[in-house]
């Protein structure tokens, strides 16, 4: 619902449409957002447990949530038995729909949504580790004093532990941070190691002191809706399969910079990383891999 109220906030779809298993409240969530039609641009605004209903543009939240302390890797094998209900009831009436993935572990999700769903890989991704950036951008910004909109670096790797913050890209009004401070996201005496530690760190304490995270997700993929829609074909970094980039043999999904607009997921920027920095991916993707190799039943 975090979601829905971003997107028709933004007045970026014709019609939205809802679909879950739980039929009253499903209804009662439609009818509360139709009540504030007055206010919305969007004219048509469904619900229906029908996936008939499916759009040409899919964000999937279904699955089991995330419980204090637990890690999004132990999700697994649970989120994978309710996919293998959604994914191909979605396929069957939209076969031509793009599908964006925020359920967790988002990363190994849109790894099983591409085996259930036969689309092309451009067609599938997860939002990963572009609510991640957006957490790193706050941080920076607050450490520093400036608004989050000053700040472009971005999170890597995994949407979890073992992302990977791209330090040698942190700049601010174009000034490398890094050419700076040459130990900046070390162990240096400005204590910027903390700010990846907090941005990992973050959804756990969310869901500590409310139960779940959904605010800045729901905007977060209205980000990504938006250069789709808009065809703005900007820059995001979201989980798609990296097979054969930086020398990773598996067939795993991570979080790198792609273009977004109406086609979907058109390219991957394969930019130039500092050793340790493609160690770290290099170790992000073998973490997934250890989870991702005993999924079942695909």
């Amino acid at each position: 619902m975090a979601c829905s109220i971003s997107i028709l906030e933004k007045s970026l779809a014709d019609e939205l449409a809802l679909v879950d298993v739980l039929e009253d409240k499903l209804e009662g969530e439609m009818m509360d957002l139709q009540h504030g039609s007055l206010f919305l641009q969007t004219p048509k605004i469904v619900a229906d447990k029908d996936y008939s209903d499916c759009q040409l543009i899919v964000v999937v939240t279904g699955g089991v949530r995330q419980q204090e302390g637990e890690s999004r890797l132990n999700l697994v094998q649970r989120n994978v038995n309710v996919f293998k209900f959604i994914i191909p009831q979605i396929v069957k009436y939209s076969p031509d729909c793009i599908i964006i993935v925020i359920s967790n572990p988002v990363d190994i999700l849109t790894y099983v949504t591409c085996k259930l769903s036969g689309l092309p890989k451009n067609c599938v991704f997860g939002s990963g580790c572009n609510l991640d950036s957006a957490r790193f951008c706050y941080f920076k910004a607050e450490k520093l004093g400036i608004h989050p909109s000053s700040c472009h670096e971005r999170i890597l790797g995994e949407h979890g532990d073992s992302s990977v913050a791209v330090w040698s890209g942190v700049t601010m009004a174009g000034v490398s941070l890094q050419e700076l401070n040459p130990e900046l996201g070390t162990d240096d005496s400005e204590n910027w190691k903390e700010v990846h530690k907090m941005v990992v760190e973050s959804a756990y304490e969310v869901i500590r002191l409310k139960g779940y995270t959904n605010w800045a997700i729901g905007l977060s993929v209205t980000d990504l809706l938006e250069s789709m829609l808009e065809n703005l074909s900007r820059i995001h970094p979201v989980s798609t399969v990296v097979k054969g980039i930086y020398g990773i043999q598996n067939e795993v999904f991570l979080n790198f910079l792609c273009n977004l607009n109406t086609r979907g997921l058109t390219s991957v920027i394969n930019q130039k990383q500092k050793n340790d920095e493609v160690a770290q991916l290099k170790k992000s993707a073998g973490t997934l891999w250890d989870v991702q190799k005993d999924v079942k039943d695909l």
